[in-house]
């Protein structure tokens, strides 16, 4: 699971480690952060000079874990939140402690979501209300991410191993049921590392949810085994949604694909240029 963390409104990229249970950040965004440089890199290089007993460890303390980034997942140096702590002690900052405040905040909320799910529910419903989205549509925000990860679970449990056949398998799904895959839709929606489907209106989240829900359906009824059989499966669901979309665009005449987005006007502005 990656995510994106929020400490006094900067993002932390962060990546959750099942096995491990604990969060691993980003440490390039740390550093950032405390200091305010805009060149992570030199700072992390000087600052390892002049603390040899990090330097030493530096390979056990932030070791390369995958993460989600606008040009597709990359390797990135990481640590957990004992190497932050161990990292801190050479970044002379006032955001120090309440940095470290903030990384035990995180990492006690997300054993809670582990315990209880409906907590992480309602904090992602929170976060949508925040950032200003409408109750009617953070509602089927929240179904279509209960469609998702019914569909991956079933993707899972029929073969389904690698990251990429995921990537792969949901393309097959958006392109039957838009005519375009994630990253053309992007696009058109001017949108970059954002998520896609927190920039659908209702209509497009509808028929996003009825592609996956169709997919998910033909899945467990016709059980397929491994990333071939589930691709044809993935057309076959998203024809469904696809052949709907277009029956309703027939009788509207009004295209359901939107150029529209929910990203402040300062990014729109940023996007035109």
């Amino acid at each position: 699971m990656s995510n994106i963390k929020l400490f006094e409104e900067r993002k932390v990229r962060a990546t959750w480690d099942n096995t491990q249970e604990k969060w691993y950040f980003v440490v390039q965004d740390v550093v950032e952060i405390l200091t305010g440089t805009v060149d992570a890199k030199d700072y992390i290089k000087k600052m390892k000079k002049r603390d040899p007993e990090l330097a030493k460890g530096w390979g056990q303390i932030v070791p390369p874990l995958s993460i989600d980034t606008p040009g597709g997942k990359q390797k990135m140096g990481c640590a957990d939140t004992k190497g932050i702590f161990r990292i801190i002690q050479s970044i002379p900052s006032p955001k120090a402690e309440p940095f470290k405040r903030w990384l035990a905040q995180v990492g006690s909320e997300r054993l809670e979501e582990i315990e209880n799910p409906e907590i992480a529910t309602q904090r992602t419903r929170e976060l949508y209300k925040l950032k200003g989205y409408p109750d009617d549509w953070i509602e089927k925000r929240m179904r279509s991410i209960a469609i998702r990860e019914e569909l991956t679970d079933e993707w899972k449990n029929h073969g389904v191993k690698e990251k990429i056949e995921y990537s792969i398998l949901t393309a097959e799904i958006s392109k039957a049921t838009f005519g375009f895959t994630p990253s053309e839709y992007k696009q058109i929606k001017g949108l970059k590392s954002q998520n896609l489907r927190d920039h659908f209106n209702d209509l497009e989240l509808i028929f996003s949810m009825l592609g996956e829900a169709s997919t998910t359906a033909i899945v467990r009824t016709q059980h397929p085994k491994g990333f071939v059989e589930n691709k044809q499966a993935a057309r076959q669901g998203g024809k469904i949604a696809g052949d709907a979309r277009r029956a309703l665009e027939l009788k509207t005449g009004e295209n359901v694909v939107s150029t529209e987005n929910f990203l402040p006007e300062t990014k729109k502005a940023k996007a035109l240029n």
